[in-house]
């Protein structure tokens, strides 16, 4: 198989190119946006923009499954607009995918995010593939806005679509708002989450990838969208004291009311990632085991415990 994967220095995209790599029957390409960009995986690596006139066919040439992992998500610095999102998501994402299609690819392989579904469900009610979507903010409409669009382009080609909306996504080497609380469980800081008892789904980055590979190949994906996340849903106050545990320090949980940590973090402006920790979001996955016989090829704990080796590895 003659695979193209782009965001190939992301952190999902690193990782399914080092697995893909140590497959012998697949021939890898990988874009990155960088040309200074160090430490590529094992395969040729190019530099490509994600955007809606870049030209992509002297990659295309004879490749059989394109994954597209590279987009937009949220930015600290710079225009962080709907319009913005669009313009990479939504019209870079069908724009490699045209070109795609026109290049003969067999199969788009195409991540995008729970967030297309919605940004919290209630207790007991997963988000499911087939839900009528509802994002809430301007990357989950990017994304979805691009599904829609990718949908269209099924009925113009013979190109197969596959579409897989992961959750937080945590692993060896994992940034942001889960490298935040590793390192606030490994320093010992009271976290006042002893009372949050919310039910969410994550997955691991080995599971995802396991995932992405199976709908390179399996042909019940076809044109099919899946849902993605671990065998086990987890609240905030456990996912805590087992990061403690992974860690080898004793997680300090300490109760404050839900409602109160909830205005506090409004007041401060941080809502948003205040209802990440407090709210409930559940993800649906039969379809995706069912259909493609697939699950998760590592348990929670285990994902866990290499996530924090890694990070203990990087403090020495």
């Amino acid at each position: 198989m003659k695979l193209l994967v782009t965001g190939a220095s992301g952190f999902i995209g690193r990782a399914l190119c080092a697995r893909m790599s140590e497959a012998g029957d697949v021939e890898l390409t990988g874009t990155v946006r960088s040309s200074n960009y160090a430490g590529a995986p094992d395969g040729a690596i190019t530099t490509r923009e994600l955007g809606p006139d870049t030209r992509w066919h002297d990659l295309l040439d004879s490749i059989d499954v394109v994954v597209h992992t590279a987009a937009r998500v949220h930015v600290m610095h710079g225009p962080d607009s709907l319009a913005e999102y669009r313009r990479v998501n939504v019209d870079g994402t069908l724009n490699l995918a045209r070109q795609a299609a026109n290049c003969g690819v067999q199969r788009f392989v195409f991540l995008s995010s729970v967030k297309a579904n919605g940004d919290n469900t209630q207790r007991g009610h997963a988000f499911c593939a087939d839900d009528q979507p509802a994002p809430a903010d301007a990357y989950g409409k990017s994304k979805y806005e691009a599904e829609v669009e990718l949908s269209r382009l099924t009925k113009e080609h013979d190109m197969e679509v596959v579409t897989i909306r992961p959750p937080l996504v945590y692993g060896p080497g994992v940034k942001a708002n889960f490298l935040a609380l590793m390192r606030w469980v490994h320093k010992g800081y009271p976290l006042p989450f002893a009372r949050v008892h919310n039910v969410r789904s994550l997955i691991a980055l080995d599971n995802l990838v396991d995932l992405i590979r199976t709908c390179c190949v399996h042909p019940r994906a076809a044109n099919e969208t899946f849902m993605a996340a671990d065998e086990e849903d987890i609240s905030t106050a456990e996912l805590i004291t087992r990061l403690g545990i992974a860690l080898n320090r004793p997680a300090r949980l300490f109760a404050v009311p839900r409602n109160l940590l909830l205005a506090l973090a409004t007041i401060g402006g941080k809502r948003d990632q205040a209802k990440k920790l407090l709210g409930n979001l559940q993800i649906d996955t039969r379809k995706t085991r069912e259909l493609l016989d697939w699950k998760p090829a590592i348990s929670m704990d285990q994902a866990l415990e290499a996530t924090a080796k890694k990070f203990l590895e990087g403090l020495r």
